[in-house]
């Protein structure tokens, strides 16, 4: 029985993914919390390796945090995401571990990038400068997987999600994404009685959201798939793939329908005077299709079921 590392296992992906490779039950999982391994030491991180038998790898450890905290702390995302890279990375190729798979973001892209966004995007113009730090040590990322590739005949890849949500998600009222952001607020407002909830923006912009168990199922397809078909649709030194759900929707429409799965039933006002961000985000996923894939939850589908946990969970949801 193979064994699986799974860095960041109690985050919204990993866990996601060892759910997953749970329910098949071929696995033996290896997880470690990050008082039981720090990630950003080379040492320990290396002594780790040596110590268990591990066959492969999900990269899913990262920090991570919105627009707040990767504008107040900068160098903490470069350094801490580049040496959880470089450490687990380097590390699996010590000990000879052939296959690992890096979970990235779709803010790798250019601020400017030609919607749908492609992966030949990457590097061909300036990043959005809000998270450029965090946005660059993903792009190593991919650099390290493709390098040890090329120097070492490693098996490492690479998948760049679109904006996910669903179970243990971050609820912080400030610090957290969109669609967490809004199932709490319109929770409230329901357990409030309140007339109506405000929204930033005009409701225009266009957005794409995938289910966390969906990015979950295409990380473990793409871990999986053999090597002579991912060789035969990516590139050596472009070889990360686009997860998403190629679809996307207005921010009005969201909105509407967290009102219509949280259950409030007052007036939806959008604030006009707030700024509305770039007006289409969406990933090209032709790539990950040609393998093999597609999703599987429908927005209102995948909200209803993110809805849920928070409701299940509202003693020990993330708030940070």
């Amino acid at each position: 029985m193979k064994k699986i590392f799974v860095a960041g296992h109690r985050g919204m992906v990993g866990s996601a993914i060892v759910r997953q490779l749970q329910e098949r039950g071929n696995c033996e999982l290896v997880l470690r919390s990050r008082t039981e391994l720090d990630l950003t030491s080379q040492l320990a991180v290396a002594e780790f390796f040596k110590s268990e038998q591990i066959d492969e790898v999900y990269l899913a450890a990262a920090k991570v945090g919105g627009i707040i905290a990767n504008n107040t702390y900068p160098a903490d995302f470069i350094y801490e995401n580049l040496m959880i890279e470089c450490n687990i990375i380097h590390s699996a190729h010590v000990v000879g571990i052939q296959k690992l798979l890096f979970l990235g973001s779709s803010c790798i892209y250019p601020k400017l990038a030609e919607q749908p966004m492609a992966e030949t995007a990457l590097l061909t113009g300036t990043l959005e400068p809000t998270n450029e730090p965090y946005a660059l040590a993903k792009i190593a990322g991919i650099k390290l997987c493709e390098s040890y590739n090329r120097q070492y005949g490693r098996d490492y890849r690479s998948v760049m999600p679109t904006n996910l949500y669903g179970p243990h998600d971050n609820f912080h009222p400030e610090n957290s994404h969109v669609i967490p952001a809004l199932l709490r607020r319109f929770h409230e407002a329901k357990l409030n009685g309140d007339a109506q909830v405000v929204a930033w923006g005009s409701g225009k912009p266009m957005r794409e959201f995938l289910h966390v168990n969906d990015m979950a199922a295409a990380s473990i397809h793409v871990m999986e798939l053999d090597k002579a078909t991912y060789d035969a649709n990516t590139e050596v030194m472009l070889s990360h793939i686009n997860v998403g759900t190629g679809v996307d929707c207005t921010i009005r429409e969201l909105v509407e329908t967290v009102a219509k799965v949280t259950g409030f039933e007052g007036e939806i006002v959008f604030d006009v005077s707030k700024p509305d961000g770039a007006p289409r985000k969406l990933m090209n996923v032709d790539r990950l299709a040609a393998l093999g894939w597609q999703y599987s939850y429908n927005l209102e589908a995948g909200l209803k079921d993110a809805y849920q946990w928070f409701l299940d969970n509202q003693d020990s949801f993330r708030q940070v």
